[in-house]
């Protein structure tokens, strides 16, 4: 099985709409309503064609796909600039200080605010891999599909922000109740939290600002479970959070404003695709005993990418089987970009 990481078709919307009802929690980027969907894959199509000097409405959808079967087994996306037609919002986690002489008080006091100072940096978003490929033996796939943005983004500079954000789902039950929006939310919107999810528009409605509150919610105030989950990820996201920190993103003072996920924020110069990212020529072959790499072509707008082992330094060259060039889309002699699967210990320091 070969799969590869490209940019979505109009021709995948039937595969697209499958996926898109076997995604849980429901994704922005993938709307279960089809006419919605195709828009969003029309758009995509748009902004990948598109010559961009900056980044604007565009929207990027990737699939990954089995080579073999063609069968569509993941999504991921990006954001070129969230918020760009109403702002992005986030919960900022302040620390205030409360302080009395008479008293002899000082107290470092934690408090929620409303914030869009995410808007107009670029988002990863849309992540949703097959079930069968969410264990330890298809980790890879994961790394793939995720990554593959990252190294777009850092291949097409221009197209996207500086700076490049992920929110993350916050925890949940099994049911999908939210203990932080059961404290916080449905205190002001009066409505489960999976609805409002789905009518959020991705944290960029202006209804947020309207309803929810504009002063500060102290931490302390809120209850115990609502306190325990703040910034905490998802069990169900644990592994994309994980392959987001072998990139380098780190947690920020962000959280989710519905569910208190956490925000992971990273400068693309010193994400892992963009610091370990090697330029190779490909060649005939196939190394057997190699290092896994994420291996991308195309450019801005036919972009591929795969894994593969690749043995030795960038003077060897990419040696690559049949069914990989095939996957790319290269031939012998080719330009390459190659991004370690793994980043050794410390390296991103």
């Amino acid at each position: 099985m070969m799969l590869f990481v490209r940019p979505a078709r109009l021709s995948d919307l039937d595969e697209l709409e499958r996926m898109a009802r076997a995604a849980l929690p429901v994704l922005h980027s993938l709307p279960r309503d089809r006419r919605a969907l195709e828009t969003r894959v029309a758009l995509s199509e748009d902004s990948f064609r598109a010559e961009v000097e900056f980044p604007g409405e565009e929207f990027y959808l990737f699939v990954l796909e089995d080579s073999q079967t063609g069968r569509l087994l993941g999504t991921s996306s990006i954001v070129a600039s969230a918020g760009y037609s109403e702002p992005f919002y986030a919960f900022r986690n302040d620390a205030l200080i409360h302080a009395s002489r008479e008293l002899k008080v000082n107290r470092k006091i934690h408090a929620l605010t409303m914030s869009h100072e995410l808007t107009g940096k670029s988002r990863l978003t849309g992540f949703y891999i097959d079930p069968s490929l969410r264990d330890e033996a298809n980790e890879a796939a994961a790394h793939l599909l995720s990554r593959a943005r990252m190294i777009y983004i850092a291949a097409n500079r221009k197209r996207f922000s500086g700076e490049v954000f992920s929110l993350m789902l916050g925890v949940t039950d099994d049911a999908g109740a939210s203990p932080f929006w059961d404290a916080v939310g449905r205190k002001f919107f009066g409505r489960d939290f999976e609805q409002v999810e789905s009518e959020s528009g991705g944290r960029s409605r202006t209804f947020i600002a309207e309803v929810m509150p504009s002063y500060p919610l102290y931490v302390p105030l809120l209850p115990g479970e609502a306190q325990r989950v703040l910034g905490e990820p998802n069990e169900g996201t644990l592994l994309a959070y994980d392959i987001h920190l072998e990139e380098g993103f780190e947690p920020d003072r962000f959280v989710d404003i519905f569910d208190a996920g956490p925000v992971l924020t990273i400068a693309v110069g010193k994400s892992a695709s963009a610091s370990s990212s090697e330029l190779r020529t490909v060649r005939d072959g196939a190394s057997e005993s190699g290092a896994p790499y994420i291996v991308a072509a195309g450019g801005a707008h036919e972009f591929r990418c795969i894994v593969a082992g690749l043995a030795g330094t960038r003077a060897d060259g990419a040696a690559l089987t049949a069914a990989a060039r095939a996957a790319l889309g290269v031939e012998d002699k080719d330009t390459v970009r190659c991004v370690p699967l793994h980043q050794a210990s410390g390296e991103l320091q």
